[in-house]
């Protein structure tokens, strides 16, 4: 079983930056592909960003050149950079880890991103 645990969420200004932070129990972040969801109330939880176990990255299209996705491997730990955040980013905000099956199953509790206009 893998636990993820995520932090670095917050309040901000529109035009402002947060970083989010997803520490896995155990190693898995060098070896799996690991994802940044969100969700809103009401919709369904989508991918924002992901990086593969490769090293490749993927941004929904409208976080495209304003959200990096990175991690830290030897701290296990998995970043979300988001810059110019704007006031229809606010939702909360998982971290997801891949399993052996090949799709997202290991999830974090998740931290809530507000962006004030």
């Amino acid at each position: 079983q893998v636990q993820l645990v995520e932090s670095g969420g917050g309040l901000v200004q529109a035009g402002g930056s947060l970083r989010l932070s997803c520490i896995a129990s155990r190693r898995i972040v060098s070896s799996n592909a690991m994802g940044w969801y969100r969700q809103t109330p009401g919709k369904q939880r989508e991918l924002v960003a992901e990086i593969t176990r490769g090293g490749s990255t993927n941004y929904e299209d409208s976080v495209k050149g304003r959200f990096t996705i990175t991690r830290d491997n030897p701290k296990n730990t998995v970043y979300l950079q988001m810059n110019s955040l704007k006031p229809e980013d606010t939702a909360v905000y998982y971290c997801a880890a891949e399993s052996w099956r090949g799709i997202y199953e290991y999830w974090g509790q998740g931290t809530q991103v507000t962006v004030s206009s």
